[in-house]
């Protein structure tokens, strides 16, 4: 049922992962030019993969364990991105000096978080389903 607290949660995951990361800067280059996530064609595909997986995982909502299994793809393909990020501003030049990173290279965190408590709802749901089962 698309009425289910899961689906907030997924719905803000597809907020964190397919919007926000194109209006919020990710890093500040020492020109003072902000870098967002449009910028690299890495980062436009995986967190547009990952907000496609969280819609996909709406949308199954019927299955509750092949949702469980989109949303721990989902949480693999975010901790990806975290590694991704934190190696590009390791390696950015002047890094030491006057680069800055922004709230964006936070995103990946933020949807995993919401990903966690989307399957522990899913959890939930399908113990409920288990024991009123075992009644009958």
């Amino acid at each position: 049922m698309l009425q289910r607290i899961q689906t907030i949660y997924l719905l803000l995951c597809v907020l964190i992962s397919g919007v926000l990361p194109f209006f919020i800067n990710i890093w500040t280059t020492e020109n003072k030019l902000e870098v967002y996530a449009d910028s690299n064609t890495i980062y436009i595909g995986l967190f547009l993969i990952s907000a496609i997986l969280a819609v996909l995982s709406i949308f199954s909502f019927k299955k509750r364990q092949n949702q469980f299994v989109l949303n721990r793809l989902n949480m693999i393909l975010n901790f990806i991105i975290i590694g991704l990020l934190v190696y590009h501003s390791l390696s950015l030049s002047g890094e030491a000096k006057v680069s800055e990173k922004g709230i964006g290279m936070l995103l990946p965190i933020f949807s995993i978080v919401f990903l966690a408590l989307a399957n522990r709802a899913i959890k939930m749901d399908e113990d409920l389903v288990k024991s009123v089962d075992r009644i009958r």
